[in-house]
């Protein structure tokens, strides 16, 4: 989800980038000559260029595939709330983007014989009937949000 809700920022909370040869190993990252990425334990880092690990991990809490790459390596610094606000936004996703939910159908109602229906009002406060995450969290959102 990080990933996703980093994209959709267009905010990687970089504070370091690191251009060149890496090598994945035993859920390990480091440059190919073997010299340590500045990154600490629990830090987030993106990876970009990979075959199979392109995204946003925890440094030492990743699964990663092995792997040899050419590319960058991101040292992030992710706020606290963002975290939190991934949390909420996977949560509201499981319970409200499946299959039967209302968050899937633009209609409130639909009866048959006559045919008539209603559409969504468009509330998304709650996340009923209607709205994606990115609007349920606008407001959470936008704070971080780069233009």
């Amino acid at each position: 989800m990080l990933t996703e809700l980093c994209g959709y920022l267009k905010n990687w909370f970089e504070v370091k980038k690191c251009y060149g040869d890496f090598v994945i190993a035993d859920n390990s990252i480091s440059f190919a000559d073997g010299t340590a990425l500045p990154l600490q334990e629990g830090q987030h880092f993106r990876v970009i260029g990979s075959i199979f690990n392109d995204g946003v991990y925890e440094y030492q809490r990743a699964t990663l595939k092995d792997e040899s790459f050419n590319g960058s390596v991101w040292c992030l610094a992710i706020p606290p709330d963002v975290l939190t606000l991934a949390s909420d936004v996977s949560a509201w996703r499981a319970k409200y983007e499946g299959i039967g939910s209302p968050v899937m159908s633009p209609y409130t109602s639909e009866s048959f014989g006559g045919y008539s229906y209603s559409k969504t009002s468009g509330n998304t406060a709650n996340g009923d009937n209607g709205g994606s995450w990115q609007s349920v969290f606008g407001n959470r959102l936008a704070r971080y949000r780069k233009i």
